[in-house]
């Protein structure tokens, strides 16, 4: 992990670390060979030519960068969460009520090449 991620992680509000790190998990399970590193001021998965932005908020986390006929059907599933222009807030509470095999499909989904 790269300086600059290493200090964004270091730096998130304990009630959303859990969260970072489980979103991090799945992302490392689904793309073993994806790629951590730091764009526009937050964490990014890589994996080929797909990114995905990973930020914490207030609110819990914000995925950036995904599209919705690339997310498995995550937003017709989960409309209160899917913003405009491929931005998904993901709050804490929010997150319990999805299981890690619904995340999965979704990340894979959206790191597939």
């Amino acid at each position: 992990m790269n300086a600059d991620v290493a200090a964004y992680v270091d730096a998130i509000d304990p009630a959303n670390r859990p969260l970072f790190d489980r979103v991090h998990r799945l992302i490392v399970e689904v793309c073993p060979d994806v790629e951590l590193g730091f764009a526009y001021k937050m964490p990014t998965f890589t994996h080929g030519e797909r990114g995905l932005h990973v930020a914490a908020w207030k609110h819990g986390l914000s995925l950036y960068g995904w599209s919705r006929d690339r997310d498995a059907g995550f937003a017709e599933r989960h409309p209160e969460l899917a913003g405009p222009k491929g931005t998904l807030r993901l709050p804490p509470a929010a997150a319990e009520a999805i299981g890690d095999d619904e995340l999965r499909d979704f990340l894979r989904a959206t790191l597939s090449t």
